[in-house]
């Protein structure tokens, strides 16, 4: 829904886009051509950065900016109206994000096949790597603890897209509020413990696009070192003797 409606924006963009471009606008008195010229354009980047950031980018421009004039024509023979047009970009995303996550997927199989090559490297039954470097204590944190780390994550083109080393301070989450692949990870070492992690995107955030920084589909890479386990407190239940 969310997607709709940014499509939906951009649409509203690009129509204004056209507005400025074709000679069957009006003209409007007082308004000067660079004006003009510099709205389009203002318009046109930001219609384009919605596009790119839907992962449309192989959208036929053409045809979009010639349905457009013809939308502002009021040409009755479009096809599609307000009402269907979503319909067609639903089902057209649905399709490219099965296509895209089967090229994704085949690519992260090289990368994990040769990463498994690297020396210490482990994998897990669910297709997690790791490499423990420190192991750490006793204290190894459980689905319903609650731990402290510091760790930075990274992409496999080396890009950092967050990392509490550069903010200056730790984080404290509970193990069973993360992606799957981090639940699973931060269980292999104890208290002062570090490992190396490189979560399949089936582990992490899957199709789901988290913004600029970590587009779906993403393997993830992260150093994790373990500083504090907080150990599950079951409440007392009420009426429980003293």
């Amino acid at each position: 829904m969310k997607f709709l409606k940014t499509i939906v924006a951009g649409a509203m963009s690009a129509l204004l886009v056209a507005s400025c471009t074709t000679t069957t606008v009006k003209t409007v008195p007082g308004i000067p051509q660079g004006a003009v010229d510099s709205a389009s354009v203002a318009v046109g980047v930001a219609f384009g950065n919605m596009i790119k950031g839907s992962q449309m980018e192989n959208l036929n421009l053409e045809k979009v900016k010639s349905t457009i004039i013809q939308v502002l024509k009021g040409d009755t023979s479009i096809i599609f109206d307000e009402q269907t047009a979503p319909m067609y970009i639903q089902g057209y995303m649905m399709k490219m994000n099965e296509a895209m996550g089967k090229v994704k997927k085949e690519e992260e199989a090289k990368f994990l096949a040769e990463n498994k090559k690297n020396e210490g490297v482990q994998e897990t039954e669910s297709g997690l790597q790791y490499k423990i470097e420190v192991p750490g204590n006793d204290v190894k944190p459980t689905q319903q603890d609650t731990v402290e780390v510091n760790y930075k994550g990274s992409l496999t083109n080396g890009k950092v897209f967050d990392s509490s080393y550069d903010r200056g301070e730790t984080v404290k989450f509970p193990v069973n509020g993360v992606i799957p692949g981090w639940q699973e990870g931060i269980q292999l070492i104890g208290e002062g413990g570090k490992v190396k992690l490189w979560i399949p995107f089936d582990l992490g955030y899957g199709a789901q696009d988290m913004g600029p920084q970590l587009p779906a589909f993403s393997t993830l890479l992260f150093d994790v070192e373990l500083v504090k386990v907080m150990k599950y407190q079951p409440k007392e239940e009420k009426g429980a003797k003293k």
